[in-house]
């Protein structure tokens, strides 16, 4: 499974941006996808994630309400929608995907097979 992320830049604070996560390869029929970000000096964190299983994302506390995870399945593509964008949420973004991730590890970055390159978003005036 080959993963593509794209859509970082630099916006303003309260500025929005979409990211997108074009998978290719092997598909499965259970799978999860998951949206991981790491900022500079620190660990990556997880920012959201979405299985098939049950069709729910999952959100991080700090980006709820503000990021929206969906996906494209004609195009095997999944976004994250930011809004409200805040220097803290300064950091390059991940994308990755794993055949099936029990709900309890959807937000360990170990229980995902594939990564995609990253992305970096920068959110400064």
């Amino acid at each position: 499974v080959q993963l593509q992320a794209s859509g970082g830049g630099l916006v303003q604070p309260g500025g929005s941006l979409r990211l997108s996560c074009a998978a290719s390869g092997r598909t499965f029929t259970r799978w999860a996808v998951g949206w991981f970000r790491q900022a500079p000096g620190k660990e990556r964190e997880f920012v959201s994630a979405l299985r098939r299983n049950d069709g729910n994302v999952h959100y991080a506390d700090s980006v709820k309400g503000r990021f929206t995870m969906s996906r494209d399945s004609a195009r095997s593509t999944f976004y994250l929608q930011m809004n409200n964008l805040k220097p803290e949420d300064t950091a390059v973004y991940y994308c990755a995907a794993a055949p099936d991730i029990i709900l309890s590890q959807i937000r360990s970055g170990d229980s995902y097979h594939y990564w995609g390159q990253g992305t970096l978003v920068t959110v400064s005036s």
